[in-house]
This record gives C-alpha cells, sequence and structure tokens, in this order.
C-alpha cells in the first residue's frame, strides 16, 4: 500500500522524537510518504493532489481537528467518491482531538498508531457522513467557498469564543481548557446580541425559527471534551445521520448559566434542554440567517463573519480508517 502521511509540525502534543517513532511504525507496514506542513492550508493542498492521484490508497493525517478538516476538504476538493477516493487514517496530535475520538480511537498518539495498524492488519473502515458549509445563493455570502467539516461547526457565540481563543494564541499562549473557558465568560459579557438574537433557522417544509442567539451544529457526539469529559450538545448526533442542530433563542445569565450546567453534566442520553432550547435532529438541509454579521466556525477553526450558510449533512461521504 502506498500511503501519504501529512504532518503538522506544530501539532501540540507530539515531539519530534515522538513523530520521528511514529513515522517508523507506519513506514514499517507501507510505502510511506511523509510531508510536513508549512503553511496554513498546506495538508488541504496534500489532501487534494493525494484524491488526485493514481496510486495512494491512504492518506494518514497527524495532528489536531485543523490538520484533519485541512486534509478532508483537499480530498473532497471534487466531491465524494468512495470508490476512488484515498482512505483517511488520523494520529491525534492536537489538544483536544474530537474527530478522532469520535472515531473511537484512543487520544495517545502512540496507542493510536498501534490502533490504526491493526485496523490496517484487519481491513477495518467505516464510510462516515460529513457536514457541508456554504454561502447561501441570492445573499452577500453566496460567493464564500464551500467547506466541508468532520464534527461540528457554529454560527454566533461558540464561534465568537474562538475567535477569541486564537488571538490569545497568536500572542503566545498555549491552548489549554482553562484558556477556553476564560474566553467563554469574556465572550458572554461582551455579547451584543445575547437578549435580542438575530438568526434565523429555515428548512424545507418547516416554518422558520426566528430570535436565535446562537447555533451549534452537530455531525457526531459528542460536541467537544474537557480534558476526558466528554460534552454531548446534540447526544443523537452520529457519523451515520445528517446534521444535529442545537439552539438557544435567549442568553440572559441565568438561562446561559442553566444551559452551560447542562452542558458539563451531558450524556449520551441527555443534552441541553428546555423551553429555550432548539434541538433538532438528523437534517439534510437547512439554512441560518443573521441579521448581523455573526462569527462561524468549523472543527475549532474561526472562518470570519457570516450573515448567511446554507449547511448539507452528507451521508457516506468518505472511508476512514477505525
Amino acid at each position: 500500500m502506498r500511503a501519504l502521511l501529512v504532518v503538522n509540525p506544530a501539532a501540540t502534543t507530539t515531539s519530534a522524537r515522538t513523530r520521528d517513532v511514529l513515522i517508523h511504525a507506519l513506514a514499517s507496514e507501507m510505502k510511506l510518504e511523509v510531508v510536513t506542513t508549512e503553511y496554513r492550508g498546506h495538508a488541504r493542498d496534500l489532501g487534494r493532489q493525494a484524491a488526485e492521484s493514481d496510486d495512494i490508497e491512504l492518506v494518514v493525517a497527524l495532528g489536531g481537528d485543523g490538520t484533519v478538516n485541512e486534509v478532508v476538504n483537499g480530498l473532497l476538493h471534487n466531491g465524494p467518491d468512495l470508490d476512488r477516493l484515498p482512505r483517511l487514517a488520523v494520529v491525534p496530535g492536537g489538544s483536544t482531538n474530537v474527530f478522532a475520538r469520535a472515531l473511537g480511537l484512543p487520544n495517545d498518539a502512540v496507542e493510536a498508531t498501534g490502533a490504526l495498524l491493526d485496523a490496517l492488519r484487519e481491513d477495518r473502515e467505516r464510510a462516515i457522513g460529513l457536514g457541508l458549509a456554504a454561502g447561501t445563493p441570492g445573499t452577500e455570502d453566496e460567493a464564500v467557498p464551500s467547506r466541508w467539516f468532520t464534527f461540528c461547526a457554529g454560527l454566533g457565540f461558540d464561534a465568537g469564543v474562538i475567535g477569541r481563543v486564537e488571538q490569545q494564541r497568536e500572542r503566545g499562549k498555549r491552548s489549554t481548557h482553562a484558556l477556553y473557558l476564560r474566553q467563554v465568560a469574556r465572550q458572554f459579557l461582551d455579547e451584543p446580541h445575547r437578549r435580542h438574537g438575530t438568526i434565523t433557522l429555515e428548512r424545507p417544509g418547516q416554518d422558520p425559527v426566528t430570535d436565535l442567539v446562537m447555533s451549534i451544529i452537530c455531525n457526531t457526539s459528542p460536541w467537544t471534551f474537557l480534558g476526558n469529559r466528554p460534552v454531548y450538545a446534540s447526544p443523537k448526533a452520529s457519523f451515520d445521520t445528517g446534521l444535529d442542530v442545537l439552539a438557544l433563542n435567549r442568553m440572559s445569565t441565568g438561562a446561559a448559566a442553566r444551559y452551560a450546567t447542562q452542558l458539563l453534566t451531558s450524556s449520551p442520553e441527555r443534552g441541553p434542554h428546555g423551553k429555550h432550547a432548539l434541538t433538532l435532529h438528523d437534517l439534510t438541509d437547512f439554512t441560518l440567517h443573521s441579521k448581523a454579521p455573526l462569527p462561524l466556525q468549523m472543527d475549532g477553526d474561526h472562518l470570519g463573519l457570516r450573515t448567511s450558510v446554507t449547511f448539507t449533512g452528507v451521508r457516506r461521504a468518505l472511508r476512514v480508517i477505525v
């Protein structure tokens, strides 16, 4: 088997020595080409090159969720094709690794490599669904390129938190769960739309849902992790179904405290709920419009401000080694 290993040298939880060990282990089982990313978007370019090659059968992403997202967008540049495209494998190297852990992989890079090699020997794979987001036709965002996401997206509050975290990291701060929690508090205090929501959700055959304050779109469950604690925004979300949505139409101090507590105590059986929470399961197509530009994130990557985004849940989009 010929495989491409895409390595993010800035991955926060793998040292150069660990990466060398992993590369040696993988190279012992396959014809391995190793490329280290050098710029933002490089992993996407490498994924596209692999998709357009004639002989690469497997692409392994060694890095965090951002690296995986780039590789996936490269592989699917021309759309899904289960029979033709290389399979994807993931070795977690980031601070959270939601996608890899949602697939059931160990969060330790060395253990995950061992699990990956076992899966390859036993030919274990699954076809997973993914989310696709694009600028809505007929709006000022219609020219925004479409982008795939593997586990979550968000318009509004959570994307604002991620934007704040990225600013802190650019100033040299380490990506820690404490950093995220501080930015959650700051985003809440500065949130201009938490009392009067600006988001409208539209879906075919249903009345629009208006005045939403925040919206989280999940392609799998859990939504994220705080250390080893999984957090379930949409417990029913799955790689085998469409997209799930959790949205709130109120974020007063009391409501925010209640739903934050529900998130922290969520389980595979029960997520946030209540009269101010909208939960939708297994959606294929829907659009979020906002009266004011709001931050958008996908797979933990802040993508700037948007006023209208159309989401599509695509079943069986990519083959993944598990």
